[in-house]
């Protein structure tokens, strides 16, 4: 990239971040992009308004579920060594391991863990323990507490529980617990100087925390929880580090598993395995998954991502093999997801000339909304979709399993355990848009915002999709 090229894109970047952060009450927010042999990081506004310390462009903040590309290298490094084999039941490595349907979990499969494909059941279970035995506490209370959504390969649903379950099977395989397993192995090699595995460390240095809307004056503050609970290390509840580090990482996936610095991370076989399609389930709310990567495809393009919710936080990871180019991102409120998406599709679309087709052409007539109405659960939550004045609205209640669980989701999601009830309106048979969102909202990263139906039996929607995650017809 040429350093005309270079600034102009740095001060794009600058004043697309300065308007929406202003405009939409967003304390802070950081970006990093990548491009041929180029690399530039804007930071803009508060790290944290109770201090009032800056971000900068080395403020560190929690990686959220971009650890899952993490975990996922992990793995392959293990698969590269000869300790894990990607066809072979997990329970060969857990005996332990088990779910409340007695012999499902037989038939999961490493790779089943990596590409969302598990069928688990344990999407909001957050057992809380710390320490060495954090993992082996949460494999232990899955035989207890959580059941499965569908069969192995059957569907894609977005799993925290398998990236969990991944992360156990490496301690087993390695004799290493996870968070030392992540800095020797991939921190260290790729060069992520600046990152961390828990608060102790981070405290150490400058760090951003999330912030969720003030109720009444919508003004921002502070989250009352850094990090998850230990046992969600390995889907992203504690590891924490920068946005260079992150480009970093993704600097690897570009090279065929080779670090900026020269080191070889990931062979380049198992860099193009994380980066192919192992499950497509057809529907543009639902991009195809590779193994750690999400694969959106923008027109012709590919573009290998995952985000991270964090407690008032999001983060974002991207890399564009096509054109030799890593995107990474943090805002520290929730809605910083906005101003994510609309960077990505600004620098996809006027940074490298590619051309970003309307995913939603039109909407359908009128269509019968009786199979999709019924309610919906997985583990914990509950969705109810009913015909309201012509259009589906859903209703989405968290239901605690213990006072424990009712803590931990509480203040991870800034007190907001239930939402307001939101319509919909049909695109197509099996596919909703939330009302009153023009269909170009939905051409980027926040094709998310779609809702589909799935598995249509006896005039009856077997699965609803939304977020990338499923929920199950109750019988």
């Amino acid at each position: 990239m040429t350093t005309t090229a270079l600034h102009t894109l740095e001060a794009q970047v600058r004043e697309q971040v300065a308007a929406y952060c202003e405009t939409n009450q967003v304390p802070g927010f950081i970006a990093g992009v990548y491009h041929a042999g180029a690399q530039i990081v804007v930071a803009h506004g508060t790290a944290n308004v109770a201090t009032a310390m800056p971000m900068r462009p080395d403020t560190g903040f929690l990686f959220g579920s971009v650890t899952k590309v993490l975990t996922t290298s992990l793995v392959l490094q293990q698969v590269e060594r000869g300790l894990l084999d990607l066809d072979t039941p997990v329970v060969k490595y857990l005996p332990e391991f088990a779910v409340t349907v007695p012999g499902a979990a037989d038939k999961i499969l490493v790779r089943h863990l990596l590409s969302h494909t598990n069928g688990i059941d344990a999407d909001l279970y957050f057992p809380d323990a710390e320490g060495r035995d954090a993992l082996a506490t949460y494999v232990d209370g899955l035989a207890n507490s959580c059941g499965i959504l569908f069969e192995p390969g059957e569907q894609v649903s977005y799993s925290n529980g398998g990236m969990i379950l991944a992360g156990r099977l490496l301690e087993v395989v390695t004799g290493v617990p996870f968070p030392e397993l992540l800095e020797r192995d991939i921190y260290t090699p790729v060069g992520m100087r600046d990152s961390s595995t828990s608060a102790e460390q981070a405290i150490l240095r400058n760090t951003a925390v999330g912030h969720f809307p003030d109720l009444e004056t919508n003004a921002a503050v502070p989250t009352r929880m850094f990090t998850l609970p230990d046992t969600w290390g390995p889907a992203g509840g504690t590891p924490i580090g920068t946005i260079p580090d992150l480009l970093a990482f993704g600097r690897t996936h570009l090279a065929g598993g080779v670090s900026p610095a020269g080191v070889r991370v990931l062979t380049a076989e198992s860099t193009a395995l994380m980066q192919q399609v192992t499950q497509d389930m057809d529907s543009p709310n639902v991009p195809p998954i590779g193994m750690g990567w999400v694969l959106y495809p923008f027109g012709d393009t590919t573009v290998l991502a995952m985000s991270g919710a964090s407690p008032g936080g999001v983060s974002i990871l991207c890399v564009v093999p096509e054109h030799d180019l890593v995107f990474a991102a943090f805002g520290n409120t929730p809605g910083a997801i906005m101003l994510q998406d609309q960077l990505l599709q600004w620098i996809v679309r006027e940074h490298l000339g590619v051309a970003i087709p309307a995913l939603i052409t039109e909407s359908a007539a009128e269509i019968d909304l009786t199979p999709y109405v019924g309610t919906y659960r997985s583990e914990q939550l509950r969705i109810d979709v009913t015909i309201v004045d012509g259009q589906l609205e859903e209703r989405m209640t968290y239901e605690p399993a213990d006072e424990s669980q009712e803590r931990i989701f509480t203040a991870f999601a800034g007190g907001m355990t239930s939402a307001p009830p939101q319509r919909y309106v049909p695109v197509r048979p099996g596919l909703f848009a939330p009302a009153g969102y023009p269909p170009a909202a939905f051409d980027g990263y926040l094709r998310l915002l779609l809702v589909s139906y799935h598995d249509i039996h006896d005039g009856r929607a077997r699965f609803h999709n939304a977020g990338g995650r499923l929920t199950r017809q109750a019988e």
